[in-house]
C-alpha cells in the first residue's frame, strides 16, 4: 500500500472515528492518543502534514501478514495499522 492511499484512510478513519487501540505494556507512556494526551484531531494533524519522507513500514512482530506503518514526524512517532474496518495504533508518543 502507498503513502498516499494509506495518509487517505488512517485521516478517513481519525476524521470519522474508526479507530482502536493495540493493548501493550507501558501503553500510558507509548500511546498518548490511547490516554486521551493528545486527541484525534491533533494526530489527524500531525499526519495531514507527513510526506512519503516521514513514513515507513514494516511487517508486524507477531503477525508479518499486517502491514505497521511508522509516521515520524516534528518529534513524533505514530505507529498504526489498518485491520478491517479499523485502523488500529499502537504507539502515538514524543
Amino acid at each position: 500500500m502507498g503513502w498516499r492511499a494509506v495518509k487517505s484512510r488512517v485521516l478517513r478513519d481519525l476524521r470519522d472515528g474508526r479507530f482502536l487501540h493495540e493493548a501493550r505494556n507501558s501503553i500510558e507512556t507509548r500511546n498518548k492518543l490511547a490516554t486521551g494526551e493528545v486527541s484525534a484531531d491533533f494526530v489527524h494533524d500531525l499526519i495531514a502534514g507527513a510526506t512519503g519522507n516521514h513514513h515507513r513500514a514494516s511487517p508486524h512482530h507477531a503477525h508479518a501478514s499486517i502491514e505497521v506503518h511508522i509516521v515520524v514526524r516534528n518529534g513524533w512517532y505514530i505507529k498504526f495499522y489498518f485491520l478491517d474496518p479499523d485502523t488500529t495504533f499502537i504507539s502515538v508518543h514524543r
